[in-house]
């Protein structure tokens, strides 16, 4: 089934699937598009997820003449790149200490519930977070580990998305869960590392505001 998208991507929308089943089914698969009966009755529902396959949005890229970002207006839906495969089985989530990022780790969390009992997970913060956020940081990190099966916490002071996808590579993590904010700076370091020596085709993309 297929309908009009939400949203305008910068990329072509034919490679775009949207998802709209919350919390995505056990074994989800990225080709699929989730429309419940209950949905079916009622019309028409907001969709809770696009995916696309992150090579035909890398040839999209690498036929322009500078990398751009992926969505020419962010939108409140998550969009989720996927490469070789799709595998939950090891997630870094980037904590900022902002609500915002604590907003997209909760999300996550509840959209995947069916499939990351079995993940392992590391949360990335900022060496230094303020007093006043320190219970949201806990409250972060027991959230993450109510839903996987183990959780890892590490503080650095990462400040570019490029310093997140060479951690991920290193750590053969094949989840990033990330900001939208940051979809810019992540296209110029996907358009520039494709298919080179430092590239792990498992790893996928979760970018959400």
């Amino acid at each position: 089934m297929q309908s009009k998208l939400d949203v305008h991507f910068a990329f072509p929308e034919d490679i775009v699937t949207a998802h709209y089943g919350c919390p995505l089914p056990m074994g989800f698969q990225t080709g699929e598009m989730e429309v419940s009966t209950t949905q079916q009755l009622l019309g028409p529902a907001s969709a809770k997820l696009y995916t696309a396959h992150l090579p035909e949005v890398l040839d999209w890229l690498h036929g322009l003449d500078y990398p751009k970002a992926l969505e020419s207006e962010p939108c409140e839906v998550p969009v989720l790149l996927y490469d070789r495969e799709l595998s939950f089985e090891r997630l870094l989530f980037h904590y900022d200490g902002t609500p915002a990022s604590a907003k997209i780790i909760k999300q996550f969390l509840a959209l995947f519930s069916e499939n990351i009992s079995n993940s392992r997970a590391t949360i990335i913060s900022p060496a230094f977070i303020p007093k006043s956020k320190k219970r949201e940081e806990q409250a972060i990190i027991q959230e993450v580990s109510n839903h996987t099966a183990e959780t890892s916490f590490i503080k650095f002071n990462f400040n570019r998305i490029g310093d997140f996808w060479s951690y991920a590579v290193k750590h053969q993590c094949t989840f990033l869960v990330t900001t939208k904010n940051n979809q810019a700076d992540l296209a110029k370091v996907l358009f520039h590392f494709y298919k080179g020596g430092m590239w792990y085709e498992r790893l996928s993309f979760y970018l959400a505001i």
